[in-house]
């Protein structure tokens, strides 16, 4: 929802700046790559060793690159490339993973309770994009639902950050907020599926 919402504004905002990424040889591969990796190193060190606040401001940092490799593609003489298109999406669920899987180690060395939680948001994550690639194979538009990428970025990034400031129970919030969305969001999209699949 929130995506679909914010896309027109911050490609306008960021359209000069690509254009310049451009003019410099900088590819869209170059930018998800840049992005994916510095995302993924920076969660596996900072968060699975409890460093959450500064490891969350570089890791936005990082995943803010995805908002600048689509319209880079987009804006290029090739515009763009589907091997480009799966570098990115295979890219975003490797820092997801790296995120969420990172926190859940942290917590794990504590046996905390909230380490089932995080790995039902981690599978439940998963599933969401799982699904609209496997509809979309099947010939079927399967976009939208209640926590796309973004939503699920801000919950988990938002938890991590205050509790890296000491705020009690936020990441606890987070990470329940964010499994139950997610889980939501999983069988949205099934049943959106099976409504545009039905006979």
């Amino acid at each position: 929802m929130l995506q679909s919402s914010i896309k027109a504004p911050v490609t306008r905002f960021i359209t000069p700046l690509c254009q310049l990424l451009i003019r410099l040889g900088v590819s869209a591969n170059m930018v998800s790559a840049a992005g994916g990796i510095g995302s993924t190193l920076t969660a596996v060190f900072a968060f699975s060793s409890g460093h959450f606040f500064w490891g969350m401001v570089l890791c936005v940092f990082f995943v803010l690159f995805d908002l600048l490799d689509g319209t880079i593609a987009r804006l290029s003489d090739s515009g763009g490339s589907r091997f480009g298109a799966l570098l990115d999406s295979t890219l975003d669920r490797v820092t997801d993973s790296a995120v969420i899987g990172s926190v859940a180690y942290f917590l794990n060395k504590s046996s905390d309770k909230l380490v089932p939680v995080l790995i039902t948001a981690l599978v439940a994550g998963a599933l969401v994009s799982y699904i609209k690639a496997r509809a979309e194979a099947l010939g079927t538009a399967c976009s939208g639902g209640l926590a796309e990428r973004t939503e699920r970025l801000i919950i988990i990034f938002v938890g991590i950050g205050l509790a890296g400031l000491h705020v009690h129970y936020a990441l606890a919030v987070a990470a329940w907020l964010l499994a139950a969305v997610s889980v939501y969001t999983v069988v949205e999209r099934l049943v959106i599926v099976f409504a545009a699949t039905r006979p």
